[in-house]
């Protein structure tokens, strides 16, 4: 399969239709974060016999388990961090690489943590074709966070706990933002935001996120 660069994917229709649509007509506002999902080749991070729903409003499955989230969810979580173009993000859950991206795109550099070694990977390598270099990898368990790289401007998670990691609460820098999906069979998509040494928490949505686990 070729090498398309984030930018030349020839079907930009597509990507505008799925932001003005999902994005855009369901309260996603912030411009920064809707020209990256009109930059990311959606279609890239799923394998070929998705390609032709990758723009879809519901998720994927990547292998091993897991899925690529639905766009507007993911836009939501990113557009809730309120990041600038010189943040340091913490990504729990690199998966199929695509949030990956969209981070990349709004904040300056971006740590993620992938605990299936082959999604890892994967993911690594494409990102890599993509040219994203401020793109730092780690397999491993994401609920340690990354201490040697803390403090965050954004921390965001890609599956759900029980409750929320404290060692990811500690890693936030003051007035730093956490989002995360918390909960077993019922989950709720939170936003905590540090206040030096409290945590401010508010309820964004119901969602659904595969399980939080341990080191496999």
């Amino acid at each position: 399969m070729p090498l398309f660069s984030k930018k030349s994917w020839g079907d930009e229709q597509t990507r505008e239709r799925m932001v003005e649509v999902q994005l855009r007509g369901r309260g996603i506002g912030d411009q920064r974060v809707l020209d990256a999902f009109l930059q990311v080749p959606r279609h890239r991070f799923v394998s070929v016999q998705y390609q032709n729903e990758a723009y879809a409003d519901y998720p994927l499955p990547i292998g091993s388990g897991q899925t690529i989230s639905q766009p507007y969810i993911v836009a939501a979580m990113v557009e809730a961090l309120g990041l600038t173009p010189e943040s340091k993000v913490l990504e729990i859950g690199t998966g199929c690489g695509y949030q990956t991206a969209i981070l990349a795109e709004v904040a300056a550099e971006v740590f993620t943590i992938e605990i299936i070694p082959g999604l890892a990977v994967r993911a690594q390598a494409l990102l890599e074709s993509l040219e994203y270099p401020a793109v730092h990898f780690r397999t491993g368990d994401g609920s340690l966070g990354w201490p040697e790289a803390a403090p965050f401007d954004g921390i965001v998670v890609s599956a759900a706990p029980s409750r929320v990691p404290d060692p990811l609460l500690e890693q936030l820098d003051d007035d730093g933002c956490c989002v995360i999906p918390v909960g077993d069979t019922q989950q709720l998509l939170k936003r905590l935001r540090r206040d030096g040494d409290s945590w401010k928490a508010e309820t964004m949505m119901a969602v659904r996120f595969v399980p939080m686990t341990g080191p496999r």
